[in-house]
């Protein structure tokens, strides 16, 4: 199956192990000396419909992703609220 990163908009995020629902992929955060993609960017949730704005964005670790299907993107974990750190070279 081939997809576009544009798609990947409409896809949903949902976990494996319980079937949480996380959202929709709202962006991707890529290493531009590696060219990989590092996570995927959940928007964080509105608060009070929006007037007080939004909590901090989700990240899922790319190697927490298991299948992309037609509508969906099956992960392995939970989002976390700070990108995964990664070591320097």
């Amino acid at each position: 199956m081939r997809t576009r990163i544009a798609e990947l908009r409409w896809k949903e995020v949902i976990g494996m192990g319980d079937g949480s629902r996380f959202g929709f992929v709202e962006d991707l955060e890529v290493d531009v000396e590696s060219g990989q993609v590092r996570s995927l960017v959940l928007p964080g949730r509105r608060r009070l419909f929006g007037l007080l704005g939004r909590e901090e964005d989700r990240y899922i670790p790319w190697e927490s992703v298991r299948r992309f299907g037609e509508d969906a993107i099956l992960v392995e974990h939970a989002p976390q609220s700070r990108p995964p750190r990664r070591g320097r070279r």
